[in-house]
């Protein structure tokens, strides 16, 4: 009778076969090593190891393990990977330790003026995650319904200024900004003025797309500085010009983290082409956009994300939404494809939960 059947699922394993798939995939979770029959017949699998070499072939002809290297040793594809985190992985809850430092964390920010600094409070969650998680964190700001209640330009010296812009909601967004020669605290007064008058009440997002014909009013009715300060601060706020992502902003923080397993070259490229696809700013609000859709804990592996596919990397994100549960953004962490699933899953879970309650304005 055959092991498997021609599109494995846990169904179709038997007994035998799902507790060495099992073994397999969590042993190569735990060491990043592809597992041999002996490791396995040595851990007290009651089987001789040529049993289990017959059902690790079968297993790599299904598609759910492969041999990495020119060893004997197995590990899951990503495909694998997929059937392990769907069907035998065991999620726990977030232990105390992890509970108490997000909460601490975090309730910092929310003491600072409600927790209503966003860049502050998404920099600070993407940090907190790749630390605890070991990867990269990565966060999407929300989309900006809110209207815009008031906007400055205040001079920082040595050719800076800080662009502050106050929304209706109370959340406050800050830009450093370099100023262009000739730039005075007037030519800052007359542009915080012209902006203000012309956002006021209207979400930036909305007022950038007709921003063109106010800049033509700009270049009428103010002096060329002051015209420029107004381009250059709705840039800054919009986080450049173009795309689909243009006003939303990403944090990407714990780069680092991921070069700690890289121990061959082929890992090292692998993290190389990682850190290219990171720079990649709109696919990945657009992923994590698609995370906020799915209401829950997503994961993608590998290639089920064509922007990871050459990486072979590992995304699990989760949305942050407010008290009544409109989903504001997202965020989550990534990493080589044999993240402590069982581990990373609750932290990105909790983590989005209170990001969401403290720039909801709640108390964790």
């Amino acid at each position: 009778m055959s092991l498997l059947h021609p599109s494995p699922g846990l169904a179709t394993l038997d007994a035998r076969a799902r507790d060495i798939f099992r073994r397999v995939v969590e042993s190569y979770l735990e060491t990043g090593e592809p597992v041999g029959s002996h490791t396995l017949s040595r851990a007290g699998l009651d089987l001789s190891p040529a049993s289990i070499r017959n059902t690790m072939q079968a297993l790599t002809q299904a598609g759910l393990l492969a041999s990495p290297h020119t060893s004997a040793g197995r590990a899951p594809t990503h495909a694998g990977l997929r059937l392990f985190v769907d069907g035998l992985l065991e999620v726990g809850d977030i232990g105390q330790e992890e509970r108490r430092e997000i909460d601490a964390r975090l309730a910092v920010l929310g003491a600072k003026g409600g927790g209503r600094n966003v860049e502050e409070a998404l920099d600070a969650a993407s940090s907190l995650l790749s630390g605890l998680a070991g990867g990269a964190g990565i966060v999407a700001s929300p989309v900006r319904e809110a209207g815009v209640r008031h906007v400055e330009f205040v001079a920082l010296g040595g050719g800076q200024a800080l662009a502050v812009l106050v929304a209706d909601d109370g959340v406050v967004e800050n830009r450093l900004m370099n100023l262009a020669p000739g730039v005075t605290p007037s030519t800052l007064q007359e542009a915080s003025n012209f902006l203000s008058a012309r956002l006021k009440g209207r979400p930036l997002a909305e007022a950038r797309h007709e921003m063109k014909a106010e800049m033509e009013a700009a270049r009428r009715d103010l002096d060329a500085a002051a015209a420029r300060l107004v381009e250059d601060g709705l840039a800054a706020w919009s986080g450049g010009a173009g795309g689909a992502g243009h006003d939303r902003n990403l944090i990407v923080r714990g780069r680092g983290n991921l070069l700690q397993d890289a121990r061959a070259a082929e890992d090292l490229e692998r993290v190389r082409v990682l850190f290219d696809d990171l720079e990649q700013k709109e696919q990945l609000i657009g992923l994590l956009d698609d995370v906020g859709a799915a209401q829950g804990v997503r994961i993608y592996i590998g290639a089920e994300t064509r922007l990871f596919s050459l990486s072979g990397s590992a995304v699990i994100a989760a949305p942050y939404m407010s008290g009544r549960q409109r989903v504001l953004g997202a965020i989550g962490v990534i990493g080589p494809a044999r993240l402590n699933y069982a581990r990373v899953i609750p932290l990105v879970d909790y983590t989005a939960r209170v990001l969401g309650r403290i720039l909801d304005g709640q108390e964790t």
